[in-house]
């Protein structure tokens, strides 16, 4: 995951290749919670590992729940309270999903009435924004007992013992969030012991399609709801929560639309394969490709499967009702800039309240790209965009993980700008992984991938420099001094001698070295050899290595391989004269050779080495004279590179002014 300030996305030209999704959201925190209400265990597959799953285990837990999980990607075991009293009080922290809060403070009311626990439901400040007050309504009508902690309306929440009462049908508006009645439906089973509950809903039920989810699932569960049209639901009395003893999270339907789209607008003729999820999906979002099929793409489905390839192109304009596909509607929006006229997404008043409101969120950014947009209070329609309207814009995500997802779409624009994406950690709510799957689907030119060089001389500090450079801007990172060690290390384990006569033999392993830049340690094969490679022994046999031309074409090849998306930040002692030359920026680190010496001299002491400061300084220096005066790319700094003098610098200080030179070289627009 990135968890970087903003992640640039450099103009992409295609996409090609097989995702496979992670966990429905919407299906993962409804099986965790009936799963917690069940009698049993229910080990649970393919659970979403994500922020807003990792907040509803952590509230389980609290109330009592054993949560056993195998590790990352395994199954996870929910030990439910099947009847039992939960713990008797709990303060919990629900971070910003709004499913979990909607649906754990319904059940939490209706265990709090039954067994005379006391409990407190908060989240993020966003949370606090989000309506909640028709479902404490109706809770209410129930005889649950709920109190507004700060504005009424609105979390946080307290909950208490109240008085149950089923006498009368439960009342709930249907058009602010089905996530309200979904709550009260997964809560009711627990308080229809002896006589049937019943729910009206009031006015037009928005997001359907969710419902269906929740009834397929309490299915599951042994809960059979009867329902009349999407007016009255009704839970027959006696009903009571069995697990099924394992169940299998459907991959996230809402997620797939982003690679639905990027099937759509890709030139590439292989298109885009998804996996995890297919036509016969039980989440309503799998309609999204009917509207991706209305603008042009070509999608085949199978079992499990999608495939989708671009159609018509330009994409075709839409006018749509988009109730059926609420949070999938928002990537129509970006596909829009795309299309031959404007497109207009109706029914979608649900969006003003979510993780922010995004009609307007959609709106805002749309234009810094440069579209015409206009807004209505359940309606956007968006305008396309030809090549010379497109700018190069920071988008601004709102700690919502579909803005950022959805905008990303743009990086694939006809005019080659890139965008920069703020805050792309906010994907963590449902997709940690989401932008290196999508890098590793996307294709751009190569020399649209940034290449950021710092070099200068030993001990000048460019790798610990260069390393948290790569960090802040989570770019791919090269340590190019490594490289003949590396390479020296994996022919001495391969059993070949370092001399000419073995040139190729080691010239080949060179060539694909699987060698990783991994916070601070070298990897080899997945082996930390950070240490191996920095023996006296290993230095000799790099220097013995760096004499093979076969071998030094090789390296270069390989240096050349670590240009990936989003971007590379290299450091050495050429990257920017010999193997980057046309690097945006360049960047030449150096430092007084007293300086240097003494960094040095503290470095081995650290490590219990013993050295004398007076002779390092003298090997710093003879080794500068030697670099400088090598035949095969000496040291000295590129022309366009900018010279930093570090002596008397922090290594913060010198990593905020490498990334002052390059933020003041992107195009961005904010």
């Amino acid at each position: 995951m990135y968890d970087t300030p903003f992640l640039d996305l450099p103009p992409l030209a295609s996409a090609a290749g097989t995702v496979r999704l992670p966990g429905s959201k919407s299906i993962s925190n409804r099986v965790l919670l009936l799963a917690a209400l069940s009698e049993g265990t229910t080990e649970v597959h393919d659970l979403l590992a994500s922020d807003d799953t990792r907040v509803m285990l952590d509230a389980l837990r609290q109330i009592g729940c054993g949560v056993e999980a195998d590790g990352a990607g395994g199954a996870v075991r929910i030990t439910g309270l099947g009847g039992r009293a939960p713990a008797p009080e709990a303060d919990i922290f629900l971070g910003n999903s709004g499913t979990s809060t909607r649906t754990l403070t319904a059940a939490l009311a209706v265990l709090a009435t039954l067994h005379g626990g006391r409990y407190e439901v908060r989240g993020v400040p966003r949370m606090h924004e989000r309506p909640i007050g028709d479902l404490v309504d109706a809770l209410r009508q129930l005889g649950c007992r709920v109190e507004y902690l700060n504005t009424d309306g609105y979390p946080p929440l307290a909950l208490s013992p109240g008085t149950l009462q089923l006498y009368t049908p439960i009342r709930i508006r249907g058009d602010v969030s089905s996530q309200f009645l979904t709550g009260l439906l997964q809560a009711l089973p627990l308080a229809a012991a002896a006589q049937d509950a019943v729910i009206e809903v009031e006015g037009p039920l928005i997001s359907q399609p969710y419902i269906d989810i929740t009834l397929r699932l309490l299915a599951r569960f042994g809960i059979d709801v009867q329902r009349e049209g999407w007016e009255r639901f009704t839970i027959p009395a006696g009903s009571r929560y069995r697990s099924p003893g394992s169940i299998h999270v459907e991959a996230d339907a809402s997620s797939a639309s982003y690679f639905i789209g990027l099937g759509a607008i890709t030139a590439d003729p292989a298109g885009i394969r998804i996996e995890g999820v297919g036509a016969d999906s039980i989440q309503g979002d799998i309609r999204f490709t009917e509207a991706a099929a209305r603008m042009g793409a070509q999608i085949a489905s199978g079992p499990n499967w999608l495939h989708v390839q671009r159609g018509a192109w330009p994409l075709k304009a839409i006018d749509l009702d988009c109730n059926h596909i609420p949070d999938a509607a928002m990537t129509l929006a970006v596909l829009a800039l795309y299309a031959d006229g404007p497109s207009t997404l109706r029914n979608i008043a649900s969006w003003r309240v979510k993780e922010t409101d995004r009609i307007a969120a959609m709106a805002a950014e749309a234009r810094r790209l440069g579209a015409a947009v206009e807004e209505g209070a359940d309606w956007l329609r968006v305008y396309p965009l030809e090549a010379p309207g497109w700018r190069a814009a920071a988008v601004h995500t709102y700690d919502d993980h579909r803005v950022a997802m959805c905008f990303s779409l743009a990086a694939f624009n006809p005019a080659r700008v890139p965008v920069r994406i703020l805050d792309p950690k906010c994907v963590a709510k449902t997709f940690p992984d989401y932008f290196e799957t999508l890098f590793a689907l996307a294709r751009a030119p190569v020399d649209d991938i940034p290449v950021l060089c710092i070099d200068g001389p030993t001990a000048s500090g460019k790798g610990t420099v260069a390393a948290q450079v790569a960090r802040r801007l989570g770019y791919h990172f090269l340590d190019s001094g490594a490289m003949y060690r590396l390479a020296a290390l994996a022919a001495v384990r391969a059993g070949h001698t370092i001399a000419p006569e073995h040139e190729a033999a080691i010239a080949a392993l060179a060539r694909s070295l699987p060698v990783r830049f991994d916070h601070g340690r070298i990897l080899l094969g997945g082996e930390d050899v950070s240490d191996a490679i920095r023996t006296e022994e290993a230095g000799m046999n790099a220097s013995r290595v760096s004499t093979l031309p076969a071998v030094r074409a090789a390296l270069v090849a390989l240096q050349l391989s670590f240009r990936r998306l989003p971007g590379l930040v290299a450091d050495g002692r050429d990257m920017g004269t010999v193997i980057f030359p046309g690097a945006k920026l360049k960047v030449f680190l150096t430092a007084s050779a007293a300086c240097r010496a003494d960094r040095r001299h503290k470095q081995l002491i650290s490590k219990g080495i013993s050295a004398n400061i007076d002779a390092l300084r003298a090997d710093l220096e003879a080794r500068d004279a030697r670099d400088s005066n090598r035949a095969v790319a000496p040291l000295r700094p590129a022309p366009d590179a900018l010279l930093l003098d570090s002596s008397e610098l922090t290594v913060e200080h010198a990593v905020s002014q490498v990334l002052q030179w390059w933020r003041g070289r992107q195009p961005f627009s904010s």
